[in-house]
């Protein structure tokens, strides 16, 4: 019966694309003008599949106008049901391109008259393509020719041609003479179940997916990098077969149990979960590879249901389901890849409702120097294993291993929900601008009397920037009763509030959800029913209707890749301190940036994650790079000293950590009060310690004082001294010099009050 109807669909989709392609100026060619002269087989499937000749060519013409549609490629390789998919591209092997919609042949048939010019001019056999990719991200198809692909288990990359049909250029790249060049998995992703090796090349990949050995897609993507990960686990693929060798063990053994911490205190991962608020009343907790088990006592203090299992210290406890299970900083010290993925695998079916993964990430190079490497890892002083991984490798292991879409926390640190409206309503709540209650500007006796019960109603609004349905709001029913509805209700709150306050939180609210809506563009934006209730009444009221809020939020998207646009809107900001080729914000302030700044920093945010000590965030407007700076004394100190920095570039989504905690000459930061808001805490007393330093000069130079030892220099050239957020004058230096400075800053201040007047 299958195979009836795969016989059937393939007969529909190429007398679609027989029409198609004799289309010109959208009408059948004359020579094919009357159905009467058409061949006899192709008129049969006309009546079979169509009923008539008009209605073929009208569903011809509809699917080639189709195909200049923005989004109609991607639509169509995300829907089919063969060839391997990737985020930005779907691979097929040339032998399935028929049983592709005809949609998609017609583009790559369109494709292959470019390319058969280009194999023409360089006298090249036109015969040679091993593989179709379809990218999304640009309309480019490119042909790849892998001459080995049925006999060697993971085949090399020859030669590959990409065409762009938009411009028409042909990009040609040969690997032949390359010593390391690209190499394939999963080869039966790229055919149909019909192809002659089909069940080989799938045994093949079961084999190596049992092994853990296709995990890690970064390192194995080169012939090179594939052949060391294979020697590293002393595995060889023989003829479509994986054969283990055993290697020899470095040490005796490895303790495992050794790389267990004795804690004073919660650990990171479980204690951002708590400050996330994921632990409920009823809320249950198990932590999966336990160690001491400080966890496990923290969270059975605050109340909750709390257990643990661990290979060597408690290894007779029941692995038991949770809502909330921790495996923490476990698979970084597994040194068998097979292990390593049954860890992540188990803790994630214990998991109800959320799954903490922290794994440790490499920022210094130096704790694997002079190391002993072992397997995809390095042998410790006190024989523990220890795989470091990069932040959007352990990303990019969790969502294979566990076909999810892992959340970045922190560095190493990644959230994965089981459901996903929670895990979206998780994700918008992070983009949520804090804002305040308006405040009661004047008297009104109505007002008073029934003030209680206007109040949730109040604080409902400026949480949701709209106002409630039935049944959202807990102290409903005496507002109903005596206001009728809540816009009644709330006509009288404005009567005592400034109206305009509202209108701008409605605005706030209406940005948090494009940005948000915005971001889920980059891994698999979700149905409207995937959301919870309470979000999809946020979306009819504040956009009228999904697909609005949704075109809305791409042409946000959209416009990110306008550099000009991103560099004005950085210099424009009322919020930051500008340089030349920056805007630096403090975090507090950053969900109070334009939507499009926003929106940036979330690019990077969504993707790697933001360091959870971040203070300052970078936005580079010359290059697409945001970095999140951390300066530990950025409330006490006057001039904070900066300890790490992570930049993430945007267009490979590459991660440098610099680290400048042994630094002798650190950079340190001024003019505080320019990276926050007016509302932030220490506002006052910062920008009251700028205007003193500029009244001396202090800031006229920021070259020479970017750094401590300049800025030392410069406080002594100047006989001045900082307390607190507060510039004296030194009393042991020169009386007749301090007495020129003290003019000079006199005379600034003058200035400074007349150009206030």
């Amino acid at each position: 019966m299958n195979n009836e109807l795969n016989f059937q669909e393939k007969s529909y989709y190429e007398l679609l694309l027989y029409l198609i392609l004799n289309i010109e100026n959208f009408q059948i060619l004359p020579k094919i003008k009357l159905e009467t002269d058409l061949p006899q087989k192709v008129r049969d499937n006309i009546q079979t599949y169509f009923f008539t000749y008009k209605s073929a060519c009208e569903f011809a013409n509809q699917i080639f106008l189709e195909i200049y549609q923005p989004g109609a490629i991607k639509k169509y390789c995300q829907q089919s049901k063969i060839g391997k998919k990737l985020p930005t591209a779907l691979y097929i092997h040339i032998s399935a391109l028929e049983q592709l919609h005809p949609l998609l042949q017609l583009y790559e048939n369109l494709a292959h008259r470019l390319y058969l010019k280009a194999v023409s001019r360089q006298k090249a056999d036109a015969k040679t393509t091993t593989l179709i990719k379809f990218n999304f991200d640009k309309p480019t198809i490119s042909y790849l020719h892998y001459p080995d692909f049925n006999i060697d288990p993971h085949p090399a990359l020859k030669t590959s041609i990409s065409i762009n049909l938009n411009e028409g250029k042909v990009e040609q790249r040969n690997y032949t003479n390359s010593k390391n060049p690209p190499v394939l998995h999963r080869k039966e992703t790229f055919v149909t179940p019909e192809y002659p090796h089909y069940q080989k090349f799938a045994q093949l990949t079961s084999a190596e997916v049992k092994l853990g050995l296709l995990d890690n897609t970064r390192l194995i993507g080169t012939r090179k990098g594939w052949l060391t990960h294979l020697k590293n686990h002393g595995i060889e693929i023989q003829d479509h077969h994986v054969i283990q060798h055993t290697i020899e063990m470095p040490i005796s053994k490895i303790q495992r149990h050794k790389a267990a911490i004795v804690r004073k205190k919660i650990s990171k991962p479980v204690r951002l979960a708590v400050e996330a608020n994921l632990f409920t009343e009823g809320t249950t907790f198990f932590d999966y590879g336990c160690g001491y088990g400080e966890d496990i006592k923290y969270i059975a203090k605050k109340g909750y249901l709390s257990a643990g299992w661990d290979p060597y210290y408690l290894p007779e406890t029941p692995c038991i389901a949770a809502d909330i299970v921790n495996l923490g900083y476990v698979i970084n010290v597994i040194e068998s890849l097979a292990e390593r993925r049954e860890a992540l695998i188990k803790s994630w079916q214990l998991t109800k409702k959320v799954l903490i993964v922290s794994a440790l990430v490499l920022i210094d190079d130096s704790k694997t120097e002079g190391k002993l490497a072992y397997g995809d890892g390095i042998i410790t002083a006190r024989k523990t294993f220890q795989k470091y991984y990069e932040q959007q490798e352990l990303k990019s292991y969790i969502d294979q291993v566990l076909n999810v879409d892992s959340i970045p926390i922190d560095l190493g640190i990644f959230f994965v929900f089981r459901d996903e409206a929670e895990a979206q309503n998780f994700q918008a709540s992070r983009l949520k601008t804090r804002l305040y209650t308006p405040r009661i500007s004047c008297k009104n006796k109505r007002f008073e009397d029934y003030e209680e019960q206007l109040i949730p109603l109040m604080n409902f609004m400026s949480d949701r920037g709209r106002l409630p349905v039935r049944g959202e709001l807990d102290e409903e029913t005496d507002l109903i009763e005596e206001f009728g509805n809540f816009r009644r209700a709330f006509q009288l709150i404005i009567q005592v509030t400034n109206y305009q306050e509202w209108d701008k939180i409605t605005d706030k609210r209406r940005q948090d959800l494009l940005v948000y809506l915005a971001l889920t563009k980059f891994s698999h934006r979700p149905k409207f029913s995937q959301f919870s209730e309470i979000v999809r009444n946020d979306i009819r009221a504040l956009f009228g209707s999904y697909t609005k809020a949704c075109t809305l939020a791409d042409l946000i998207l959209f416009s990110l890749g306008d550099s000009v646009l991103i560099s004005k809107c950085c210099q424009n900001s009322s919020i930051g301190y500008k340089s030349d080729y920056s805007l630096l914000v403090h975090v507090s302030a950053v969900a109070k940036l334009d939507p499009l700044l926003r929106l940036y920093e979330g690019c990077a945010n969504r993707t790697i994650g933001r360091l959870n000590e971040a203070t300052i965030v970078k936005f580079h407007h010359k290059l697409p790079i945001i970095s999140y700076l951390f300066y530990p004394d950025f409330d006490t100190e006057a001039h904070p000293v900066l300890d790490t920095t992570m930049n993430i570039d945007l267009r490979d989504l590459s991660v440098v950590y610099e680290d400048y905690t042994s630094e002798y000459n650190p950079p340190i930061l001024h003019r505080k009060d320019a990276l926050v808001t007016s509302d932030y805490p220490h506002y006052e007393k910062f920008a009251k310690l700028t205007v003193q330093e500029e009244d001396r000069g202090l800031l006229n130079d920021l070259e020479q004082i970017e750094n401590r030892l300049g800025w030392l220099k410069c406080l002594e050239k100047n006989c001045t001294e900082i307390k607190g957020h507060r510039v004296y004058w030194r009393t042991n230096v020169d009386p007749y010099q301090l007495k020129i400075l003290k003019s000079a800053d006199a005379a600034r201040k003058r200035k400074r009050k007349k150009q206030n007047n």
